[in-house]
């Protein structure tokens, strides 16, 4: 088998990247240009020293030599300048290129199949949006800065120094490495703006992490939208921060260089006075030893370059791959304009086989029954038995390849994403409560635009208004990180409200009453019953005693059925259900 041929991946990975730059072309060219201009003004001022000082000791022109001191400010105010459109353009252009890799991210993670959640751990994906995205920034903006500014730089130096003495610059490459060593990079920092950046990284991290957890209901109840938004608004406060960052570097550094250049430029005016002109000319040697001390730090930041190109092309890789992984999928395109029917008569489950991992280990075994409209069906068994497997393919977080799950005859594979989960509610162990008010927690995704007397409404039937309205700010209170400021039995009331607001005719509950204690679960099931009415439910309980009453039981074991039937007829029969049902109640 021949191997990828690494160079020519590097090459596209690179070129890749390159085509988030040139989205911003028009910033870009403007940076390459005043990248070059600042190159320039290195050279320049290395090559005016022999003028200015040969200039000094012998012609002795009064005129020449009170004009360097004004030519030396233009050329260090032009270097300034053009360090300045350098630093900000390109810095400029990273941020956007950021912003616009990170929000193709997140709209990817938004529409990623269930099953990628499943196996990516959460810290791997925020890695991928966050800490990768800045590898990735720095390969396409700082590489190209500094072969353009720094190279340029290079090349003029040398040719200077060797134009002024070939003898000295062969000499150059003997002391080179020794004087390198005692190079000190300055750096700068800015703890007020960084402090800032990280406070914007913390936003996106929430917003990112909120969307991993609650991903099934953000489907569900259509906040796809919703969460783009949320995360489009954090990601341009973050960039805005980071262009701030830039704009005080973009301004600080050069001002510094052009105080100083005042400050030489003062003392060569000293120097070159009357009194000093019988001096020898030193000029040339002069013009050399400042392309030499110049040229250092450009070749040192060339020769770091690769360092930062070969983690930004790894860490475009790994981006890319996300960008590149295939998003949900609905089938049968063209039955998209098909409609579900709140009328419809039955769902059925037929002839079920479904594997993780696309092999032989089946999660759920040939599984066939059928939910008349408005009837309760409770799915029972052990951990482990494929309880939640089963109600997650109803709403296809998961596709089957094996089988069909239908609405009277319609395969739900032939009903749009959108549609098939409009019709969905969902309410389960796991709660997702986003840090944002009561109310739009109640009305959230597809609901936003839900009047506040029908969230009122929606709260009062999952009793849930009376502590809402015993809060300072009532329905605008926050709730915190998932609902951490409420109790367990109050996040639960929030979740069944947004399922009764949003009105759906099924209703999926996987274990809603689990982990409460009595009060609250009283008060949940009070609510459940009300959730439940003219509605067609799943039912999946720990608490046998919470579905005695449903129409239909479904009893599972290692992803098999293997007994249906409604409560009493199962305890008659003294099997499996009946076995369960004496474990939690050994007295009866």
């Amino acid at each position: 088998m021949q191997k990828p041929d690494n160079s020519k991946l590097k090459s596209s990975l690179y070129l890749r990247l390159l085509g988030y730059t040139f989205r911003y072309k028009i910033v870009f060219a403007f940076s390459v240009l005043a990248m070059a201009m600042f190159a320039v003004t290195d050279t320049a001022f290395a090559a005016l020293i022999k003028p200015l000082l040969d200039g000094s000791f012998v012609e002795k022109d009064p005129d020449t030599i009170r004009l360097f001191p004004f030519i030396l400010i233009g050329l260090f105010l032009l270097r300034s300048v053009s360090g300045f459109i350098s630093t900000y353009g390109i810095s400029w252009v990273g941020r956007n290129v950021v912003k616009t890799i990170r929000q193709e991210m997140f709209e990817k993670l938004v529409h990623m199949p269930t099953k990628t959640y499943d196996f990516a751990s959460s810290g791997e994906l925020l890695s991928k949006l966050t800490y990768d995205t800045e590898q990735v920034a720095e390969a396409a903006t700082k590489a190209i800065t500094v072969l353009v500014r720094d190279g340029l730089t290079v090349i003029g130096l040398l040719g200077l120094m060797f134009y002024q003495s070939f003898i000295l610059s062969i000499g150059l490459f003997v002391i080179g490495p020794v004087i390198a060593i005692f190079i000190k990079v300055m750096s700068v920092r800015f703890r007020d703006a960084s402090r800032h950046i990280q406070e914007s990284m913390g936003f996106i991290t929430n917003v990112v992490e909120e969307l991993i957890a609650g991903h099934r209901v953000v489907k569900i109840f259509g906040g796809e939208k919703s969460e783009k938004n949320s995360f489009e608004n954090v990601n341009d406060n973050n960039k805005e921060r980071h262009l701030k960052l830039a704009l005080i570097q973009g301004i600080s550094i050069p001002l510094v260089q052009f105080i100083v250049a005042l400050f030489l430029s003062g003392v060569i005016y000293f120097v070159t006075s009357d009194e000093y002109l019988e001096v020898i000319s030193v000029g040339t040697f002069m013009s050399f030893i400042t392309a030499m001390i110049l040229i250092f730090a450009p070749i040192k930041r060339l020769a770091e370059i690769n360092v930062v190109l070969q983690r930004g092309l790894a860490a475009s890789e790994s981006v890319f791959k996300l960008l590149d992984s295939q998003s949900e999928v609905d089938r049968n395109n063209n039955n998209f304009n098909k409609i579900f029917s709140r009328d419809f008569e039955t769902i059925s489950f037929n002839k079920i086989n479904f594997s993780y991992y696309d092999n032989n280990n089946l999660v759920l075994n040939n599984i066939n029954f059928s939910i008349p409209k408005g009837t309760t069906c409770a799915i029972v068994g052990k951990s482990g038995s494929g309880k939640s497997t089963l109600i997650n393919l109803l709403p296809r977080f998961y596709d089957i390849k094996d089988g069909s799950i239908c609405i009277d005859s319609d395969n739900i594979s032939t009903f749009s994403l959108k549609e098939l989960r409009g019709m969905i509610a969902y309410v389960g162990q796991d709660l997702t409560l986003f840090n944002d008010s009561i109310r739009n927690n109640i009305a959230y995704g597809a609901l936003e635009n839900k009047s506040l007397d029908d969230i009122r409404y929606a709260a009062k039937s999952a009793n849930a208004s009376d502590f809402i309205n015993n809060l300072d700010q009532g329905y605008d209170t926050f709730v915190g990180d998932n609902g951490v400021l409420l109790s367990g039995g109050q996040r639960q009331r929030i979740a069944i409200a947004r399922a009764i607001l949003k009105d759906a005719p099924i209703l999926l509950l996987d274990e809603a009453t689990s982990s409460l204690d009595s009060e609250s679960e009283k008060l949940i099931q009070n609510a459940l019953i009300e959730l439940q009415k003219n509605r067609t439910t799943i039912v999946i309980a720990h608490r046998l005693s919470t579905i005695e009453k449903a129409d239909q039981i479904i009893v599972l074991d290692s992803g098999s059925i293997r007994e249906v039937g409604k409560h009493s007829d199962l305890i008659s029969k003294n099997g499996l259900y009946a076995k369960l049902h004496k474990i939690q109640f050994p007295d009866l």
